[in-house]
């Protein structure tokens, strides 16, 4: 089998290795969405890493659809050239870098801080965000949302996008029978349900052809009673790779608390768990499609194990690229201990805003090279 310093093609795109940046929020946009230079900062010391594949933080591509405040947007033409110097600052180091596109759905912390109703595909009792439910109308225009932020990501420069289908954003709310209650052709069965995800991906290739790279980091299965079971969540895989998705990233749906069983645990032998890699072995048997694997991955032996035993393609990391953006160079160059990364939480206080001079608490403290 390949080992990480292998290299991949997915649908055109080359990269040198296996080794793919888990997209990652950094809070770095102005108000209105776009880059700054603090941004395009984080992208060059991600560019000279020597990491495969770096994915963007994601970015929103309707106002309804944002998360957090300092995120970036895709929603409009205006943010092309901050997106374009995003990706020309990875090209600059040879670098390939894919645009994470999202739509939060009622998981938007950033609406509800403003006052604003969120959209979802039905009302959820006991939810603290408020929202309602979408009509016909408005999921065809969030389909067509996505379309519009592929192409504006192409014409940007991105190599590939990648689609934010997973932590309980509107993906994983339509495709969970916990978050999706509706009556018509949008939910019910599980076709219905999963009729989101083909639509989105038929509307992109619509705007982007068939020859350029289109991913999913995708929830394969909630972590709470009564939600989406592994068995649909693999047959929404293949439905989706049918329709003309590249490669999925094994993630989680609704529920679950793996972050929080493992912070400030450093990696070692003695407690590196890759928390989705029976998933990925899983899919892995479904599709033929690349497959990368998220979570909890801190060694280069891991990571060679995981893509020896064929039970993914790529190996993703996030948190380990903020303390370390050159860890790849630094495996590279034949230092093999383990990433510095000690999963402490800090840089989770930027999805919070709590942000020092514009700038995260961890990413620019430690994102020294």
């Amino acid at each position: 089998m390949p080992g990480a310093f292998s290299p991949i093609a997915i649908n055109g795109l080359e990269m040198e290795n296996r080794f793919m940046r888990s997209a990652t929020h950094d809070g770095s946009a102005d108000d209105s969405g776009a880059t700054t230079p603090t941004s395009i900062g984080i992208y060059d010391r991600l560019g000279k890493g020597r990491i495969g594949l770096i994915v963007s933080g994601y970015a929103f591509v309707s106002v309804h659809g944002q998360a957090f405040a300092g995120q970036y947007g895709a929603h409009t033409d205006e943010m092309i050239p901050g997106l374009a110097n995003m990706a020309r600052a990875v090209h600059a180091c040879d670098g390939r870098i894919a645009l994470q596109l999202v739509h939060a759905g009622f998981n938007s912390p950033y609406l509800k801080a403003n006052g604003l109703w969120c959209l979802a595909p039905s009302k959820v009792d006991g939810s603290d965000s408020p929202h309602r439910e979408l009509t016909p109308g408005e999921i065809e225009d969030i389909v067509r949302d996505f379309g519009s932020a592929a192409a504006r990501a192409r014409e940007a420069g991105f190599d590939a996008v990648q689609l934010h289908g997973a932590h309980g954003y509107l993906f994983s709310q339509f495709l969970s029978p916990l978050t999706n209650r509706r009556t018509d052709a949008w939910g019910g069965a599980a076709a219905n349900r999963r009729r989101f995800h083909i639509e989105v991906i038929r509307e992109i290739r619509a705007h982007v052809g068939k020859d350029f790279p289109l991913m999913m980091k995708f929830g394969l299965m909630d972590d709470e009673p009564g939600g989406l079971a592994l068995e649909e969540g693999l047959a929404t895989a293949e439905e989706m790779a049918a329709a003309g998705l590249d490669a999925i990233e094994v993630s989680a749906g609704l529920g679950g608390d793996f972050m929080q069983r493992v912070i400030n645990q450093q990696a070692n032998a003695g407690n590196e768990r890759p928390w989705f890699r029976e998933r990925a072995r899983a899919l892995k048997s479904s599709v033929s499609i690349p497959v990368m694997v998220v979570g909890g991955i801190r060694t280069l032996a891991m990571s060679e194990s995981i893509l020896e035993s064929g039970e993914a393609d790529m190996v993703s990391m996030s948190r380990p690229f903020v303390r370390e953006p050159w860890l790849i160079r630094r495996w590279l160059s034949g230092d093999l201990s383990p990433a510095k990364c000690i999963t402490c939480g800090r840089c989770f206080l930027i999805a919070l805003g709590r942000r020092r001079g514009g700038e995260s608490l961890c990413w620019h403290e430690y994102s020294k090279d």
